[in-house]
């Protein structure tokens, strides 16, 4: 966790991205470290400073010593002093036992953080001596490594610039590491990053060239002869692993290089199988459009061929509405997630029901307002039914009898409040008639009122707008998922 845009008063723009770099990657220190890591911002150009804790990390190697949150805390002056020493002298400085509570006793280690040869804060590294276990060779050459990282922040190599970002697929501590020396032999390999390479039929690496002799591949040497550091994923023998190497600096001598390693295998096969799927409700969903695309053209030529206009109007009504779900179904086809930005089907639906129901004699100015708005896929299907038939009404009906020298227009409005979505659809038709019996919609309305009340949970009022026209209200219960921009 960190907050730093409170900085931007007292940190320039570079230093607030040195300090954003190093949050963003420094799970990998605390968990090297076995600590909490507090980044500690002074007020500047005070020799002794209060400090502000403005980031922390907990580790997962080791159990953390702050049960509460710590951004925000704030050191007074000289109550740390091995802050203000760290900073003045750019070297790290073992701060010893520091009095805590009665619970625990913390000891600190103090790296500062160099920028431009300027100490712009102080990582505090912060643990309890009395719940450290018995260090192994793990514990000691993971602390090694620790303390080398933290040489390379106080010298401002660390963190590298332009560095990748980290991934879900990212390898932690956690999951293997391995260091190399200077000419990229295997100095030491944990037995979690043995497990990770056994399982690539790769054996007995420590002493060995890693990438050269075993394990072969070209992100390996890149991170010794270019002191970048890289990060790779490998294919081999049926396995997935991704490599994360960062080269390991003190002056300017290339000392060797710190790689983390992780089996992905598992995570890749899902990912595989999650495409596969989403390919096959694609393929589904364009079946279905048309499917349904085929059903209303079939429609259209029977209706040809009626004589009585009911029924050619009942059938010509019928491919409508089987037209508005084919688009539903035909973004659907292209974008096979769990909700739909409506905008992407108002505007081919607006365009299907102008192109089927306007006349040359008469052109309908259509505009969409408001919030930009998630649904649900299942109550997309619904709502394109309704807003089919709203907008199909309005022309038929709004319309009908329009002065020849008017400007006929219809607003589609999306809004929304912490409970619910509103849907306006508004006209300057010529209104509702003088005696309008909403108990007794036609069968358009008929089929909006069930959709909204069975289907949706909401409610729809229509009332007539001044000087003319009508307004059709569409209030709507939050789904869970839905999202308003």
């Amino acid at each position: 966790m960190n907050d730093l845009t409170a900085l931007k008063q007292q940190l320039n723009q570079e230093e607030l991205s040195h300090l954003d770099d190093l949050t963003r990657s420094w799970d990998l220190l605390a968990d090297l470290s076995f600590a909490d890591l507090l980044l500690c911002v002074p007020e500047p150009n005070m020799p002794v400073s209060p400090y502000t804790v403005v980031a922390h990390v907990r580790p997962t190697t080791s159990r953390s010593i702050y049960r509460t949150k710590m951004e925000g805390m704030v050191f007074k002056p000289g109550e740390r002093p091995f802050l203000d020493q760290a900073r003045k002298t750019l070297q790290s400085i073992d701060g010893g036992l520091l009095s805590q509570t009665n619970v625990e006793r913390i000891r600190t280690l103090c790296i500062p953080v160099n920028f431009n040869g300027k100490a712009i804060a102080v990582l505090s590294r912060d643990f309890s001596p009395d719940d450290q276990r018995v260090a192994g060779e793990l514990e000691m050459t993971y602390f090694s490594l620790f303390r080398k990282l933290g040489i390379m922040i106080s010298q401002g190599i660390y963190p590298f610039k332009g560095a990748q970002a980290e991934t879900e697929f990212t390898p932690r501590v956690s999951d293997g590491v391995i260091e190399l020396d200077a000419s990229g032999y295997v100095r030491f390999a944990s037995p979690n990053s043995v497990s990770v390479l056994s399982r690539l039929q790769v054996d007995q690496v420590e002493g060995k060239r890693l990438g050269v002799e075993e394990f072969k591949c070209e992100s390996i040497p890149l991170i010794l002869s270019t002191q970048r550091p890289q990060s790779d994923e490998i294919s081999l023998a049926g396995q997935t692993v991704t490599l994360k190497g960062i080269p390991l600096i003190e002056g300017t001598e290339m000392t060797g290089a710190l790689l983390l390693i992780r089996d992905i295998s598992e995570l890749r096969r899902r990912d595989n199988l999650i495409r596969s799927k989403d390919s096959t409700i694609a393929e589904i969903h364009h079946r279905v459009k048309n499917n349904l695309q085929t059903i209303s053209s079939l429609l259209h030529l029977q209706s040809r061929r009626l004589v009585a206009e009911e029924a050619q109007e009942a059938i010509n009504d019928s491919v409508r509405r089987i037209r508005s779900i084919a688009v539903v179904h035909e973004i659907l086809s292209h974008n096979p997630e769990a909700s739909i930005c409506f905008d992407d089907i108002i505007k081919p639906l607006v365009r299907l029901v102008s192109e089927g129901l306007t006349s040359p004699e008469i052109t309908i100015d259509f505009k969409i307002e408001g919030d930009t708005v998630n649904f649900p896929s299942a109550e997309t299907t619904a709502l394109a039914v309704i807003l089919n038939e709203l907008l199909q009404n309005t022309i038929q009906h709004g319309f009908k009898d329009f002065p020849a020298q008017g400007s006929p227009e219809v607003t589609i409005h999306f809004g929304s409040t912490n409970e619910n979505f509103h849907i306006t659809v508004t006209d300057n038709g010529i209104g509702l008639p003088e005696i309008f019996d909403e108990k007794n919609f036609g069968l358009g309305l008929t089929i909006v009122s069930n959709l909204i009340e069975t289907d949706l949970g909401g409610n729809m009022e229509l009332f007539s707008k001044e000087p003319s026209g009508t307004v059709a209200l569409i209030r709507i219960p939050k789904f869970g998922e839905n999202l308003a921009h």
